[in-house]
């Protein structure tokens, strides 16, 4: 039975999370909009030390955790991937690593000063079709030498230059093996030969740092790669490899969809309350033909913000009882993503010349929606997963 209620101390922590958005987050997320890459110190030294002290932090991928996330990103989705932490890169080994791996690499997110993690699988030539990485990786005694060049790597500029933080890196050990090959390697900063070639200028979540991770003859040891170097086909369209790859996706996918829906409640929020200020009510109970245009949009921006919120809510609930829930995560980020998309923009819209103006925050709201809809498997990709899952249909069949 799916029980999504929360104990009085999640909610106590939810609570405290809100309380954080719109104290802290909230009067300096224009700030850091407008000054993309600088660092807002303050917070980081804050979060950091609320998550050492075991109260609270982005840590854990339940329902609870979910929920904070959503809570945060109220304040601000920028500032949230600013928050220290392991991030992507800890989930990847969460969910790959072995115990032993789990205790060596994610120590450091609990001592000394704050830190990062960050994950590398975009490249180049290949985004959505995770398949085709390019970046190497060959067995060179007890050490592996990866080769490549990774992009739009989230928090890979505090992971690897103003951290002691790690990137997991996704590359081929055999070319020819295709989905069998792709294995992931821990790369811990200052390793040599892996280093940061740009960070990019962004339309929305500016507050964050999005990377260039260029990996030369960066050598490893053996025991940073996650998971079997075996290469071995299970079958035609899913390997051991490719299935890690994806089983990380399984567990982040939901908490972007929480992302999301923190951005769209924002927007939705302020546009209610701003209704309400001009004596506007929504008549819930009133047939839909009787209703005003404004009414029906606000109807259906909440309605859309309640399905996705479900359907995010069974994603992370499977996953933290440890059941397989593929389909349930892309359903999530790509319902989030759509409707983030819709209720920001339908937001602006509503507000007019002051929607589109600097003065609120909606219009920011808008720009930081919309990435949703795109990183972590794109809305058009997770809808193609929905569909093979609900039909059963191979990869090929689908085409």
């Amino acid at each position: 039975m799916i029980e999504f209620e929360l104990t009085p101390e999640e909610e106590a922590t939810i609570a405290a999370a809100h309380k954080e958005a719109e104290e802290l987050l909230r009067p300096i997320a224009r700030y850091y909009d407008e000054h993309e890459h600088e660092s807002p110190k303050d917070f980081i030294e804050q979060q950091w030390a609320q998550q050492r002290s075991g109260g609270g932090g982005m840590l854990g991928l339940g329902v609870g955790a979910a929920l904070r996330i959503e809570e945060t990103c109220w304040g601000d989705a920028g500032l949230m991937l600013v928050a220290p932490g392991s991030g992507l890169g800890g989930a990847a080994i969460l969910m790959t690593g072995t115990q032993e791996q789990q205790q060596r690499f994610l120590k450091r997110y609990s001592e000394g000063e704050p830190k990062w993690g960050g994950m590398a699988m975009t490249e180049s030539g290949c985004g959505s079709d995770t398949s085709a990485i390019q970046t190497t990786a060959v067995l060179d005694g007890d050490e592996w030498v990866l080769n490549g060049e990774k992009i739009f790597i989230t928090g890979g500029q505090r992971a690897m230059d103003e951290s002691d933080g790690l990137v997991v890196v996704w590359a081929t050990v055999d070319k020819t093996a295709g989905r069998a090959g792709m294995k992931s390697f821990v790369v811990e900063a200052g390793t040599p030969g892996a280093r940061i070639e740009k960070v990019e200028n962004k339309l929305g979540i500016r507050a964050s740092d999005t990377a260039t991770l260029i990996l030369d003859n960066c050598r490893i040891p053996y025991e940073n790669i996650l998971g079997s170097p075996e290469v071995r086909k299970v079958d035609s369209g899913q390997t051991a490899g490719f299935k890690r790859a994806m089983a990380t996706f399984d567990a982040t996918r939901p908490i972007i969809a929480a992302m999301a829906l923190g951005v769209g409640r924002a927007a939705l929020d302020f546009i209610k309350e701003a209704l309400e200020k001009e004596g506007i009510q929504i008549r819930y109970g009133a047939p839909r033909h009787k209703l005003t245009a404004i009414e029906r949009d606000i109807m259906d921006m909440e309605a859309g913000y309640k399905a996705a919120h479900m359907l995010m809510l069974r994603a992370v609930w499977m996953m933290s009882q440890f059941q397989a829930n593929s389909l349930e995560a892309s359903m999530a980020k790509a319902k989030a993503g759509l409707v983030v998309t819709r209720i920001t923009q339908k937001a602006v819209e509503m507000m007019g010349p002051l929607g589109y103006s600097r003065k609120y925050l909606l219009e920011k709201w808008m720009r930081d929606g919309k990435i949703n809809d795109i990183f972590e498997g794109t809305g058009q990709i997770n809808m193609l997963i929905v569909a093979r899952r609900v039909l059963d249909y191979t990869r090929d069949q689908l085409k």
